[in-house]
């Protein structure tokens, strides 16, 4: 695997756990959708976060090798391809997920240069990052996820804040969620469907739409500044795709969650998916992004 150490280096334990027994299970997110969002993920993440970001890098602990980076749930990398080139010095990734195959190609597809030419190196490990160990994070000079949060259970992300606590280091948490969209044309129809799609999404635990508020309030009694950016999608003609993608996948899971809506809700998808082939439509789907940063602790490491 080009630039990639192995997925568990040798004499080293795994530092998160498979949340199923079958290490087989098949993945969560298909790499193509990944692939497509990608660009619309890049436009979308609040920039403005980087400033406070990188004045609190610089003021951390230096470490043998440069910043150390967890990036958990990272899919195909497209957080390591946007933020990597952001941050000055040099940078090792931790890439966590729990499908091989994305772990494989987003070490293959990781940058190989920070902002300032130095050295960017990664390593894999496989597990299910809603399972943190408590030593997971030991080390790490920043932790960061996308579209993460809203995945996650109270307890889970309780987990999360106490792991990046223990590390002293900040967290940068984007593309969470908001449980808000626009559409224009708008339809008698947005209202229900986005009822029932964040309904779907807090099912079995799960805090969808929530997560960012009780991220921020768990990481806050840490001791952490906590900071909140909107990071919304805005899909027009130029995303036509993506926005068909996504309106199958938003439908279909407001169906899932309120069967009565099928009838209605297809018509409403195919007017939709028309609209968008047209170039008539534009969606703004709404996100959060969170910067959480610890009390800074000064001193070598």
């Amino acid at each position: 695997m080009a630039g990639a150490g192995p997925v568990v280096p040798a004499g080293e334990r795994a530092t998160v756990r498979l949340r199923d027994d079958d290490p087989q299970d098949a993945p969560r997110y298909a790499p193509e959708w990944l692939q497509l969002r990608e660009p619309a993920d890049a436009a979308a993440r609040a920039a403005d976060l980087l400033d406070p970001l990188r004045i609190r890098l610089a003021e951390g602990p230096a470490r043998a090798g440069g910043l150390a980076v967890h990036d958990l749930g990272c899919g195909t990398g497209s957080m390591g391809r946007w933020l990597a080139p952001r941050l000055d010095g040099a940078q090792h990734w931790i890439l966590h997920d729990r499908d091989p195959y994305l772990l494989h190609f987003a070490a293959v597809a990781s940058p190989r240069a920070a902002a300032d030419g130095s050295g960017v190196t990664v390593e894999t490990r496989r597990g299910d990052v809603a399972r943190l160990t408590p030593d997971a994070l030991t080390g790490a000079s920043l932790v960061t996820a996308s579209a993460l949060l809203d995945v996650l259970t109270r307890e889970e992300i309780e987990n999360l804040a106490d792991a990046c606590a223990d590390a002293g280091c900040p967290a940068l948490l984007t593309l969470s969620v908001a449980g808000r969209v626009e559409l224009a044309p708008a339809d008698p129809l947005d209202a229900e469907i986005t009822d029932a799609f964040n309904a779907h999404q807090r099912r079995a635990g799960l805090l969808g739409p929530d997560a960012v508020t009780v991220a921020g309030e768990a990481f806050a009694a840490r001791g952490a500044t906590v900071r909140v950016r909107p990071s919304p999608w805005r899909l027009g003609p130029g995303e036509a795709a993506l926005t068909g993608q996504w309106l199958r996948g938003w439908v279909g899971a407001a169906v899932e969650q309120r069967p009565e809506l099928r009838d209605r809700a297809e018509r409403y998808l195919d007017a939709l998916l028309a609209a968008c082939e047209a170039g008539e439509l534009r969606v703004t789907v709404h996100h959060t992004d969170l910067l959480a940063l610890p009390r800074p602790t000064g001193g070598p490491v």
